[in-house]
């Protein structure tokens, strides 16, 4: 068992009754890591913000970084469907990219993009968390896949566009931003960046009916 304060090597696992001190212990994970970083999520300062005994961290889910763990798959799962019922009125390119704006104004707004920044940093330093913050990360290509591909479903670009590289590039983009926004409090170029997008995007659907043309000759 690891002791108080101190993450231990994550677990796949994060089975658990599910309880209301349980689902406390992960609300109170998820501000701790955007108020105090992955550097003061300790089992002493979740619990007391859960309102707990720092041993329940242990019963619960083994370990600090497992706990973690849990309170990212959480924000995970609600920014997801969110996400989802985002991109449901999408329609083309540009629906996609105001839906991005959206999204990330509000995943910096109640603290999302802080959670997953803080726990990529805290990667660096605790043995086996990457791969498992990875492969958490994993799911959101195929979403931004499918969003992308969804959008340029009557697009003139689709035929242009390979899908699986810009929804790498997207999802990497994303988080970048994300970042650098938490880094210097500065949204306003990353948003700005969105728009410069929408109008590359509205200049390719304008040219590329010419371009493809010339390829047919």
């Amino acid at each position: 068992m690891a002791k108080p304060g101190q993450p231990s090597r994550p677990r796949s696992d994060h089975s658990g009754p599910e309880t209301g001190t349980r689902q406390a212990l992960v609300d109170a994970a998820i501000e701790t890591l955007h108020e105090e970083g992955f550097a003061g999520a300790s089992a002493r300062a979740i619990a007391r913000r859960a309102g707990c005994n720092q041993a329940l961290v242990f019963y619960y889910f083994g370990s600090v970084v497992d706990l973690l763990l849990a309170a990212l798959d959480a924000v995970s799962q609600a920014r997801f469907v969110r996400y989802s019922a985002a991109v449901e009125v999408v329609t083309n390119p540009a629906d996609l990219l105001a839906v991005a704006v959206d999204v990330f104004r509000e995943d910096l707004d109640a603290g999302y993009a802080t959670v997953l920044v803080e726990m990529i940093a805290g990667a660096s330093s605790t043995p086996g968390l990457g791969a498992e913050v990875a492969r958490r990360i994993a799911p959101w290509a195929d979403f931004a896949e499918s969003a992308v591909s969804s959008a340029l479903a009557d697009s003139p670009l689709r035929a242009m566009v390979p899908t699986g590289e810009v929804a790498h590039a997207i999802v990497a983009l994303y988080l970048g931003l994300e970042m650098l926004a938490n880094l210097d409090g500065d949204r306003g170029r990353a948003t700005a960046l969105f728009g410069h997008l929408a109008l590359l995007v509205s200049a390719f659907e304008a040219l590329s009916p010419r371009l493809m043309q010339r390829e047919n000759r």
